[in-house]
């Protein structure tokens, strides 16, 4: 694997298992810390923090098994997996009328804006082939 692909994978990964455990573990306080909108129960956020926390560590998976039998989540997933999630959040920030304190904004954007970033650069490196 190219040294650039794994540096991506590892960014990648590392974002995704860093938000995870942040909403698996602290749903109760992070949600009103961050400024992210309300929800009626820690049940979301919390299933949320432990999908992007398997992402994250599928994602660095690859790297370690990237020259053995064992395989992670390749790049091509993680391309999609990036474009879906930053544009469904871009979409809900631009015509969502979220009502939120301006944290919280701030940080949505930034974390839509990072993963849209990631996906592009990941498709750009046409890190979604495994040539040699």
């Amino acid at each position: 694997m190219k040294t650039t692909h794994k540096i991506l994978l590892a960014v990648d990964g590392g974002v995704n298992v860093i938000l995870g455990v942040l909403l698996m573990l602290f749903p109760v306080g992070i949600v009103d810390l961050l400024g992210l909108p309300p929800t009626d129960t820690h049940f979301y956020p919390s299933i949320f923090g432990a999908v992007l926390l398997g992402i994250g560590i599928a994602l660095l998976a690859e790297i370690a098994g990237s020259s053995g039998r064992f395989r992670g989540l390749g790049l091509g997933g993680a391309i999609i997996i990036n474009i879906c999630g930053s544009v469904a959040l871009i979409l809900w920030l631009v015509f969502g009328a979220l009502e939120i304190p301006l944290r919280g904004q701030i940080l949505l954007w930034v974390i839509g804006v990072l993963v849209l970033g990631i996906g592009l650069a990941e498709i750009l490196a046409r890190s979604w082939t495994y040539d040699p």
